[in-house]
């Protein structure tokens, strides 16, 4: 049962040996796998001619494939052993359901799928264990995109009835893949099953990821179904589950009074951006002054998308075609905005937009470039590594390095705290396992003698318990390896940034 915060945490059965040597395999299994794919990331960002560009892509998509069986095999091992601990936090449901949009959107925009969500303005924050939640729609969502080859997919979260104290909440998941047939959707989420034999071979993968969340669907007292999407060809899995609203945090209707339009091909985009329209109290009109318009709706023969005559117009890219957004700008469209679409920055581009169409005066400063296409302006930010294995060290140090940061490193905890007593940094990245001091014992020992500077956990496990540890530790943020340079960079921004700062959570 879920636990408040504070509480002790309660398991199904004490299972200790067999839940730390799951640990203990998550992290020497991991810890050489997420080397493999730092460093054919790294080998990617290089010169390479086609063949050897295929060669690496292949390599890496090998090593991913690993990974996820691994991840998939550990998680089913301890859910099968009884480990299952679920917490009771406040869950910004924006914030969940964006991560888990972003974080599948290059796999999504490298095979030409568009990815979008949206929550729903009824759908009030709830408390639950935002890991467990975030498990289930990454592993939803990320089988939508597996099995999806055109088209797109799409998570939302909708209230489907409940109290205002215990809210009924549906997240789901659209796509635009082949379905699934009716007498294969019980089966796929028994363990190791699949729609049809071949899909592991064709597919990859152990047939293990729906059985997880099927799991965590009964453990969180909730259900979880498929069927066929009502608005077309495609697939529509559900998670459904009645939780307790969190303390109200106030949303705001930033767009009241505005009205918007939508051109995109794509009907995902289209309902996902009206959706987060009306979630900010405006409205989705056909001839509104402010006007969306899809990059991915341009005429073939055309470079740019056309910019409506009427109103002023926002393009809408993937954070690859960020090298358009001069060229839009000079075609006079009023900005941009990034795939798959922010809520808040959507708001506060089309308020830019409607100011300087409607307010007399100056124009109000244009909104902050979306962190997903700035690169990296991080030169002098003095950084201080702590990272035992070679290879995870040799990988972040360079990624920071190409980020503009000065790198110092230290291989222990121990190695840490000296060089911390010497110099000052902008910021540590902290491995959560070491020999001797660890990540965890270092942390606490720099906070007990006042030390405030930012640590970021550096950690191969995706495990709610390690994400808690670090913040009782007194890290200030994770980070789960293998590091992506876009990851890396917002948790750069993030903490380089004084004013913005502020203690992530579980």
């Amino acid at each position: 049962m879920p636990r408040r915060k504070g509480e002790q945490a309660k398991t199904v059965t004490d299972g200790s040996a067999e839940h730390q040597f799951l640990r203990l395999m998550s992290h020497e299994m991991r810890t050489p796998l997420n080397g493999v794919i730092g460093m054919i990331g790294l080998l990617q960002r290089t010169r390479l001619d086609g063949a050897q560009r295929a060669y690496a892509d292949a390599a890496r998509s090998s090593a991913e494939h690993l990974l996820g069986l691994v991840n998939d095999l550990l998680d089913y091992a301890r859910l099968e052993a009884g480990k299952l601990e679920f917490d009771s936090e406040p869950v910004d449901l924006e914030a969940l359901v964006r991560g888990v949009a972003e974080l599948l959107s290059p796999r999504a925009h490298d095979k030409g799928l568009e990815i979008a969500w949206s929550v729903a303005g009824d759908a009030p924050d709830v408390l639950g264990d935002e890991g467990r939640l975030r498990q289930v729609l990454f592993n939803l969502a990320g089988n939508a995109v597996k099995f999806t080859e055109t088209g797109g997919v799409r998570i939302a979260v909708e209230r489907t009835g409940g109290t205002d104290a215990r809210p009924r909440l549906a997240f789901t998941i659209d796509d635009t893949g082949p379905g699934v047939p009716k007498e294969a959707r019980e089966r796929i989420f028994e363990e190791f099953g699949h729609v049809d034999a071949s899909d592991a071979s064709r597919f990859g993968g152990a047939g293990l990821g729906l059985a997880v969340v099927r799991k965590l669907a009964v453990a969180m007292q909730g259900v979880v179904t498929v069927g066929d999407r009502p608005e077309g060809p495609g697939a529509r899995f559900r998670f459904e589950a009645v939780f307790d609203a969190a303390p109200a945090a106030e949303r705001g209707a930033p767009l009241a009074g505005h009205a918007v339009s939508i051109l995109s091909p794509d009907p995902f985009v289209q309902s996902a951006a009206a959706a987060q329209i009306e979630a900010s109290g405006g409205a989705v009109a056909g001839d509104a002054p402010v006007v969306l318009v899809d990059h991915s709706g341009r005429s073939l023969a055309q470079g740019l998308a056309a910019r409506p005559v009427e109103g002023r117009a926002i393009v809408l890219l993937k954070p690859s075609e960020r090298d358009l957004i001069a060229r839009y700008r000079s075609a006079g469209f009023a900005g941009y905005l990034i795939k798959p679409l922010r809520r808040a920055s959507l708001a506060e581009r089309v308020l830019a937009a409607a100011g300087k169409s409607e307010q007399p005066g100056p124009p109000p400063p244009p909104p902050p470039d979306d962190d997903r296409v700035v690169p990296g302006r991080f030169s002098g930010t003095r950084v201080l590594l702590v990272e035992d294995n070679p290879v995870g060290a040799l990988l972040a140090a360079t990624l920071l390095k190409r980020e503009g940061c000065t790198v110092e490193t230290a291989a222990s905890g121990d190695e840490a705290l000296t060089a911390m007593k010497r110099a000052r940094y902008d910021l540590v990245f902290m491995d959560m396992r070491m020999p001797g001091m660890d990540g965890p014992t270092a942390a606490r020992q720099l906070r007990a003698r006042g030390d405030n500077t930012p640590i970021i956990a550096l950690t191969a496990n995706a495990f709610a318990e390690d994400r808690r540890a670090c913040l009782e530790a007194g890290m200030d943020d994770h980070l789960v390896k293998p590091l992506e340079l876009q990851s890396l960079r917002a948790s750069l921004s993030r903490w380089t940034n004084r004013a913005d700062r502020a203690k992530v959570a579980v």
